[in-house]
């Protein structure tokens, strides 16, 4: 909220402030922070298998029995109620396991570290290309509101001069009337014109984590470029695209699992040790006290011979989840460059067809100011400006909306191609 709060108690809110303030405050990448985080905590190589186990014991034990002994060189046998014992011990023991297939784990964990990242940078382009794309539709509408507050003005000078002429025997009650019912028609506009404005503000503030009452000033231009290449997206794509390199990731993943379960036809060596220490005691037995300590040590080596060819089935599937993750990656690349491609024809087709735009507004402007003036001098009919000034208003919208529409391809062709945020 200080960001927002700040930005438009300087004056208005930026583009990239309110990037700024996405990436501080939006719930999404949040919970892809916090899910990289799990990731990178367990690239370990603990979780890889290649640290030992230590672990520490002890512990007492007491016991009461009643004891009657018969002993060999004595006919009279002892007889100990109630005859107490106990044992304490403690011991440390280690185990540590030589198996081949942690060396593949540790590198497993390394590749989903990495994935991970990708995965979070995906999340962050999204919702920095979301932001932006927000933050130019409520520029849009507010151009908008500008325009039809344009018409509403000139639709006012038009009721004036109609009851001017009215009042003066000039014009008929009927084309005052029709300039009142026309007024109403664009002050309606303009009421609903603030409404939509409201909604594209809570639609921003969602993005950018902020309450959507959330008040906030924008004054920004539509700006487009005209510069950008296909080539160029193409190449920067299969550069920079996070979720194609994390598709890419994911192969090695799966090479690596199929490498961790080859690793398991080989042997399996475990070194142990332990230091132990026992004090046992006792009222009644041969041994009245029995006090030991001293270590323990070896190693194991273990290989499997059969396991119902469970190890064979699980390689095969091993297999075969990389020729899928190979087969998705190619199918990423070619959906990738289909967007490219399909969003980079709309671009084109954008610019063009606001050359066109320009041209008509510029004209119908024009038409509108002489049918105005030709309307104050009673030279041309009320329908007549009516129609000017609705071609006019109708001019200037395909003119913004060719501006809005180039600048949504040209964020989504940043998108594609991993260059979303210097394309700020």
């Amino acid at each position: 909220m200080g960001l927002v709060s700040g930005a438009a108690a300087q004056g208005y809110l930026t583009l990239e402030a309110a990037v700024r303030t996405g990436l501080k405050n939006n719930y999404n990448i949040l919970i892809a922070e916090n899910e990289r985080r799990i990731v990178e905590n367990n690239n370990n190589l603990g979780e890889a298998g290649l640290l030992p186990v230590v672990d520490a014991n002890t512990g007492k034990n007491w016991s009461v029995q009643d004891v009657e002994q018969q002993f060999r060189n004595d006919p009279e046998p002892l007889i100990r109620d109630n005859a107490r014992s106990s044992t304490a011990s403690s011991s440390v023991s280690g185990l540590y396991v030589i198996d081949a297939g942690s060396f593949f784990t540790i590198q497993r964990l390394g590749v989903l570290s990495e994935q991970s990242r990708l995965e979070a940078k995906v999340i962050i382009e999204n919702t920095i290309a979301d932001i932006t794309t927000a933050y130019y539709r409520l520029v849009l509408e507010q151009q908008r509101y500008v325009m039809i507050q344009n018409t509403l003005e000139l639709s006012e000078e038009r009721r004036r001069i109609s009851k001017d002429k009215y009042e003066l025997g000039r014009a008929s009650k009927q084309e005052f009337l029709a300039a009142q019912v026309d007024y109403n028609t664009d002050l309606t506009a303009i009421i609903n014109q603030e409404e939509v404005i409201a909604n594209a503000r809570i639609q921003l503030n969602e993005l950018m984590g902020m309450e959507p009452q959330q008040e906030m000033a924008i004054k920004d231009t539509i700006l487009v470029s005209r510069e950008i290449e296909l080539d160029d997206l193409l190449n920067s794509a299969n550069l920079n695209n996070p979720q194609l390199l994390a598709a890419q990731r994911q192969i090695n993943i799966a090479h690596l699992q199929l490498r961790e379960l080859h690793a398991q036809r080989l042997p399996q060596l475990e070194l142990f040790g332990s230091y132990n220490r026992q004090l046992t005691e006792a009222e009644a037995g041969f041994l009245l006290s029995n006090r030991s300590r001293g270590f323990n040590y070896g190693l194991t080596a273990r290989l499997n011979l059969f396991n119902g060819f469970v190890l064979n089935n699980r390689i095969q599937s091993a297999r075969i989840v990389e020729q899928n993750e190979v087969l998705r990656l190619k199918s990423l690349k070619l959906a990738l460059e289909s967007d490219i491609n399909e969003v980079y024809n709309s671009y084109r087709i954008g610019l063009r067809l606001l050359e066109v735009a320009q041209s008509n507004y510029e004209v119908a402007v024009e038409n509108a100011d002489i049918s105005l003036e030709r309307y104050r001098l009673g030279n041309t009919s009320a329908l007549e400006f009516r129609e000017a000034q609705q071609n006019a208003l109708a001019a200037e919208a395909r003119l913004i909306n060719a501006l809005y529409t180039i600048k949504a391809a040209e964020i989504e062709l940043n998108r594609l191609a991993g260059t979303v945020v210097s394309g700020l």
